[in-house]
C-alpha cells in the first residue's frame, strides 16, 4: 500500500491470535478482520497460531529475546492498530495468546508503551456463547491494562453454530461482515489518533 499524495504512509494493523491447529476458526476470523483493515487502506501482518506457537514462555527480567520475540515486538512498536483473536479455553484467553501479549511488557520504556495510543480490535472464539461473553470481558480487560483502546465493536463467534461453514452461507455473512467492521473500526480510531498526534506535533513546534 503507498502512501498518499501528502508522504504519510498508510496505517499500520498488526494481527495477533490464532491456536496450534491448522486452519482454526480463530485464525480464520484473524485473517477475515485483517482483510477488512487492508480494505480500509492499512498494511496489515499476520503473527498467527503456528508463530505464536513457537514463542517460549514470557519470563520477565530475561534479558535475551529470540528473534520472533523482537521481530514481533518491533512490529507493534511500528503498528497505529492491533486485532487480537482468541479461543475461549475454560472462559478465559488461551495461553499462547496470553504468552504473546505478555511480552508487550518489554515495551514499558518505550515513547508508546504497551498498546499505548493504539486502536485494539478483539475477537473471541468458542464452542458456545457463555464462554464467549467471559473470555471477551477477560480480553478486553488486559487491553485497558495494556493502555489500549478497544473498538466499539468486539466480535464473539461461537464455534458451534459453524461461523465458517460454507454450507450455512447466511452465518457466514453475518460473521464476516462483523469482522469486517472491527477491522474498519480499527484502521479509522488508528488514523484519528494518528491526527491527533500530528496535531499535537505541529502545535508543540510551534511554541
Amino acid at each position: 500500500m503507498a502512501a498518499d499524495p501528502a508522504g504519510v504512509p498508510p496505517p499500520f494493523v498488526v494481527g495477533i491470535g490464532g491456536t496450534g491447529t491448522f486452519r482454526s476458526s480463530t485464525e480464520r476470523a484473524l485473517r477475515v478482520a485483517l482483510h477488512g483493515a487492508e480494505c480500509s487502506g492499512a498494511r496489515v501482518r499476520l503473527f498467527g497460531g503456528g508463530f505464536l506457537g513457537t514463542l517460549p514462555l514470557f519470563r520477565p527480567g530475561c534479558a535475551e529475546r529470540c528473534a520472533d520475540v523482537a521481530d514481533m515486538l518491533d512490529a507493534v512498536c511500528a503498528a497505529d492498530g492491533v486485532i487480537i483473536a482468541s479461543p475461549s479455553y475454560h472462559a478465559g484467553v488461551s495461553a499462547m495468546v496470553k504468552n504473546a501479549l505478555d511480552y508487550l511488557e518489554d515495551l514499558r520504556d518505550d515513547p508508546r508503551p504497551y498498546l499505548d495510543g493504539r486502536a485494539v480490535g478483539c475477537i473471541v472464539t468458542a464452542a458456545g456463547w457463555q464462554a464467549c461473553g467471559t473470555t471477551l470481558t477477560a480480553l478486553r480487560s488486559i487491553v485497558h491494562a495494556l493502555r489500549g483502546w478497544p473498538t466499539p465493536l468486539g466480535v464473539t463467534l461461537n464455534t458451534s453454530d459453524g461461523p465458517f461453514d460454507p454450507d450455512r452461507a447466511g452465518q457466514h455473512s453475518r460473521a464476516a461482515g462483523a469482522l469486517d467492521v472491527v477491522g474498519r473500526q480499527v484502521v479509522e480510531l488508528a488514523s484519528a489518533f494518528r491526527a491527533y498526534r500530528a496535531v499535537g506535533q505541529v502545535a508543540g513546534a510551534a511554541r
